[in-house]
């Protein structure tokens, strides 16, 4: 099984910890955030690692030199594109059954494990218990996150993303951990392509003013509209218990994980 850890970012918001290194290798709990990832996803039998990498790519490179399955990628333009077109970077590797993750997430096993058992063709871990993650979070606001609206019966995400869903119609947030078939992978590399050729990197998409910029939720968003066509739903794995992960935005992400996450 492969995962797809997108690590290309700058993280900006979290120096001076990522002056000297990429985001992913901040630590939490003195562990770097990538080396709990692929902790994790070893555990659920994902023996192929790709990295997308940029910011610091050296530094990424060594850290992670011993670690066994581990391959990278490049994302050349990380400063002027965003998580869509990082992953696309990879879009060779979509041809098979693979997990993927932002790069600035920790996460419990169990949420990992509970991924795994999913039959969809493509599964997003979302959080029922979101509201708790963002008390007394004033650096990263409610408002930034990737909240889901869930059809309560059938678990189908009906959309997904930063500004896109009410917060009393979000049935969680997105983490930024997901899952997909290799016919999924298939169709979001085509349906990308696709609009990329009728839009080009500079006209909006989704939410974002210019596809160049666009966000993973977008082509979700895009992947769902098209349903009809497609007839490929998007599921939702809800996390159990709260507490279960957190994102690492800011320095004060990082301060506030390192008293809660003891994992």
């Amino acid at each position: 099984m492969k995962a797809i850890l997108i690590a290309a970012g700058m993280g900006r918001r979290l120096s001076p910890y990522t002056d000297d290194r990429p985001k992913c290798l901040v630590e939490v709990a003195g562990r770097p955030m990538i080396l709990r990832q692929i902790d994790n996803l070893r555990a659920v039998g994902v023996t192929d690692f790709v990295v997308i990498r940029g910011y610091l790519a050296d530094r990424l490179t060594a850290a992670l030199a011993h670690e066994p399955g581990v391959r990278f990628i490049d994302n050349f333009d990380y400063p002027n594109n965003n998580i869509l077109l990082s992953l696309l970077c990879a879009q060779d590797e979509l041809d098979s059954d693979f997990f993927c993750s932002y790069g600035d997430i920790v996460y419990r096993p169990e949420v990992s494990l509970a991924l795994s058992q999913s039959q969809h063709d493509i599964s997003l871990v979302v959080d029922p218990f979101f509201a708790e993650v963002y008390e007394g979070r004033t650096e990263h606001p409610i408002a930034e996150a990737e909240l889901a609206d869930v059809d309560p019966q059938t678990q189908q995400v009906r959309r997904v993303g930063k500004k896109v869903v009410p917060l009393e119609q979000a049935a969680g947030e997105f983490i930024g951990l997901w899952k997909a078939s290799a016919h999924a992978g298939r169709t979001l590399r085509a349906l990308f392509q696709k609009r990329l050729a009728q839009l080009g990197l500079s006209s909006p998409y989704g939410r974002a003013q210019r596809l160049q910029v666009a966000y993973l939720t977008d082509l979700f968003n895009d992947l769902i509209a098209e349903k009809e066509s497609l007839q490929l739903p998007i599921h939702s794995v809800a996390i159990a218990q709260p507490k279960s992960w957190r994102e690492i935005d800011t320095v004060q992400d990082l301060e506030r994980a390192r008293v809660v996450v003891s994992w």
